[in-house]
């Protein structure tokens, strides 16, 4: 349903481009009337020369904002890219970059002046640095001034850059990427109305372990485009494009002090859509978190304990209601790593200094050994699928990383109804403390005893797994509930 709308200061100054129903000088964007704007149009790009506070193109980026438009430059990032310390803060992250492109003798002489258009730019070898200045602070046009001090490069100056500034050669490559950026600009009227809504897959094509296997991703395409939902796949490098969309939809592994966590942040804040949602993210990543939400809550869970750096001195007294062998875990360890069996004191004593590494606070729980792990998925507070993970041969986890190739144990997808009542009453109990997106929790049962492992924010969807049972309609259940979401965003949208 996206309609774009790019704003200029005169429509003269669009003269070197190919014309564009799009168009709309700032005065007349100005005028128009709030309910009618944003009736008009979901999304806008401001080209305007003059971004100070308070001028012309300030105020293009504010109405849009107050007409709940997604433009860029937001307000926000006008108002950092104003103040110094504020850019400083923003771009601490691109320090490291420039080390290493130091390091490789990208970087001669002692100042460079790099222009940026949607994150691209003339050089291939700065591009990795246009794509991080465009993602922390999103404007349609940077222009960034480099400087060496003391060995030490550091950014000097930011500001915007005028349409009207841009040379030959580099009128080409703006036209370029603002065509990458949005393709939408060059759609005809009738490809527009084929969708209602735009929704974006974050996937990493280098991941060896993904949530969604390339079968799976076609899958969800394909039925979210039988809903009238036009659905692309994007990387990381993309996040400067979140606000092209209706929804995210994270396939991509997660992490906190991670790029999914931060676009997750940016597409929640753009009003977008989001699945895994921050909220999910923050509370499913960090198994200590999990651990005291259950406890406090009474849903059944290993009996265990929290390990401090501290406690090491009296581990007597803190395991007195435990018995080996244990299990020790990081907070944020993902298939099956940064796991390990305790089977002794000593053992414990031995390896806790390892993880204490990586985080001053580990968990250790009971032991409870099993064929297979229950895994429920539950999305939008009800049953997904249902499947059993199985341990790897010879192996106490489901994933045995032991001898430097990673192996995995076999599986089966049940039918709903097949699935033990007390195991989906635990499962929705838990899923409900973390709100009501896309979980995988993975429980045991031993007899009669059911108890939660963990939930997952970010659970596998992967074809000829997850879909055995359910086959597409699996796929259809969850862009269904995009469909549903977005719909709802479109009706609280203020007319």
């Amino acid at each position: 349903m996206s309609r774009l709308r790019i704003v200029v200061d005169r429509l003269a100054d669009w003269q070197p481009y190919y014309p564009s129903e799009d168009l709309i000088s700032a005065d007349a964007f100005l005028a128009l009337d709030g309910a009618a704007a944003a009736d008009d149009a979901t999304h806008v790009i401001n080209l305007c020369a003059n971004l100070d506070y308070l001028e012309t193109g300030y105020y293009v980026s504010l109405l849009a904002q107050a007409r709940d438009q997604r433009v860029l430059p937001s307000v926000e990032t006008l108002n950092q890219l104003s103040r110094k310390a504020l850019i400083d803060m923003q771009l601490a992250a691109i320090d490291p970059l420039l080390m290493e492109l130091n390091k490789r003798g990208v970087l001669a002489g002692d100042a460079f002046t790099l222009r940026v258009f949607f994150g691209e730019c003339r050089e291939p070898e700065l591009q990795r640095l246009a794509r991080r200045l465009f993602e922390r602070l999103p404007h349609p046009l940077l222009e960034a001034r480099f400087e060496r001090r003391q060995s030490v490069w550091r950014l000097a100056r930011l500001k915007p850059l005028a349409l009207t500034a841009l040379q030959s050669g580099e009128e080409d490559l703006f036209a370029t990427a603002l065509n990458r950026h949005s393709t939408r600009v060059w759609r005809t009227p009738r490809a527009r109305r084929r969708y209602r809504f735009d929704l974006a897959i974050l996937v990493d094509p280098q991941e060896a372990l993904p949530p969604s296997n390339r079968g799976a991703i076609k899958r969800f395409i394909r039925a979210g485009r039988r809903l009238g939902i036009d659905v692309n796949l994007i990387t990381h490098r993309d996040a400067g494009r979140l606000a092209e969309f209706d929804a995210l939809f994270i396939r991509e592994t997660t992490r906190l002090d991670h790029h999914t966590y931060r676009m997750a942040k940016k597409a929640e804040h753009e009003g977008l859509v989001v699945i895994d949602d921050p909220q999910s993210i923050l509370r499913c990543t960090n198994k200590i978190f999990l651990h005291e939400l259950l406890g406090t809550h009474r849903i059944p869970a290993p009996r265990g304990q929290l390990l401090y750096r501290g406690d090491m001195d009296r581990l007597d007294e803190k395991l007195a209601h435990l018995e080996y062998p244990l299990v020790l875990k990081v907070p944020d360890g993902a298939f099956s790593k940064g796991v390990v069996k305790i089977r002794s004191r000593e053992e414990l004593v031995a390896e806790a200094p390892k993880l204490f590494e990586s985080s001053a606070l580990l968990l250790l729980q009971e032991w409870l050994p099993t064929d297979f792990d229950w895994r429920i998925g539950v999305l939008d507070g009800q049953m997904l699928f249902a499947s059993r993970y199985y341990m790897a041969r010879g192996h106490w986890q489901i994933y045995d990383h032991s001898s430097g190739k990673t192996r995995s144990g076999g599986f089966t997808t049940h039918d709903l109804s097949e699935v033990p009542p007390p195991v989906v009453k635990a499962a929705l109990r838990a899923t409900r403390l973390i709100g009501n997106g896309l979980y995988g929790v993975d429980l045991k049962q031993i007899g009669d005893r059911v108890v939660v492992i963990e939930v997952n924010d970010n659970p596998n969807l992967d074809a000829g797994v997850e879909d055995a049972v359910l086959k597409d309609t699996l796929y259809d259940r969850v862009m269904a509930v995009f469909l549903k979401r977005m719909e709802r965003q479109l009706e609280h949208k203020p007319r």
